[in-house]
């Protein structure tokens, strides 16, 4: 899609909250309006997050490449290691800060060149602070995933990340700024986008949060560079190279490394 990212993730938003609804109201007859103050501040924080980290990453990929937002937005891990200890008063570990610096060792290598200049480097800018919001974001979802249910949780995320994103479409169009609608062409991919990648996958994400950490979790999510360079040998037709094996095999190790001790924990 070649329109403006705020449309990309405001159409998402609104698809995956209509998805969550129905399935809430219908299949799994959970009372989305038995929610207290505290949790609905926090959902508001966690829409606005929502919809910054996704405005960022597809604006990363589209003005440097999908291999840049990509490898950049997984950066996120490495902020969870070490924003958690933190906000949950636990201690950091030595197993933790080697299994974030081994994903990003293995990004690094994921990455094919590191000589990023003009958009690519404005790219990766992004994808980083996409990362980082996602990473605020995975530590409010363990807080809220252990007093919400996680439907709940990813309804109102999406539903605060749609009314945030309409604020910042209106106040850029009375701004006189021009954005890309998307067509009605685009509308069959933006409920595939907002249904099953979003609403399906982000529910499955926030139930992990209940039983295990925010930085196992984000470490797990941390082979999606892999998950792209297959795609694109698959449908691309794009052959990877050595090193990008090599980041692959990295990031593998340190996910099944990651899951080992979470069960021990």
């Amino acid at each position: 899609m070649s329109c403006s990212p705020l449309f990309i993730v405001l159409g998402r938003t609104i698809f995956a909250a209509a998805a969550l609804f129905v399935y809430a109201k219908i299949i799994s007859c959970t009372k989305l309006t038995n929610v207290d103050r505290k949790s609905f501040l926090l959902f508001i924080l966690q829409g606005v997050l929502l919809a910054c980290h996704w405005y960022t990453f597809f604006l990363s990929i589209q003005i440097s490449s999908v291999a840049v937002g990509l490898v950049t937005f997984s950066s996120f891990p490495l902020f969870v290691t070490f924003m958690e200890p933190f906000f949950f008063k636990e201690p950091l570990k030595v197993r933790d800060v080697a299994t974030a610096m081994a994903v990003f060792g293995g990004i690094l290598l994921v990455i094919p060149e590191m000589d990023l200049s003009n958009n690519v480097t404005l790219g990766g800018f992004y994808g980083i602070f996409s990362g980082l919001t996602f990473a605020v974001l995975a530590l409010v979802n363990r807080r809220n995933a252990k007093i919400s249910e996680p439907i709940i949780v990813a309804f109102y995320q999406n539903l605060f990340a749609a009314v945030s994103l309409v604020i910042a479409v209106l106040f850029l169009t009375i701004s006189g700024i021009q954005l890309m609608a998307p067509g009605l062409a685009d509308l069959p991919t933006l409920f595939l986008l907002g249904v099953v990648f979003t609403a399906l996958a982000y529910t499955l994400f926030i139930q992990s949060l209940t039983k295990i950490r925010a930085q196992t979790a984000s470490v797990i999510a941390g082979l999606e560079p892999v998950y792209g360079i297959v795609l694109a040998f698959c449908i691309l037709h794009e052959i990877p190279q050595a090193r990008t094996l090599a980041g692959g095999f990295i990031i593998i190790g340190a996910t099944i490394a990651a899951g080992r001790f979470s069960k021990k924990g």
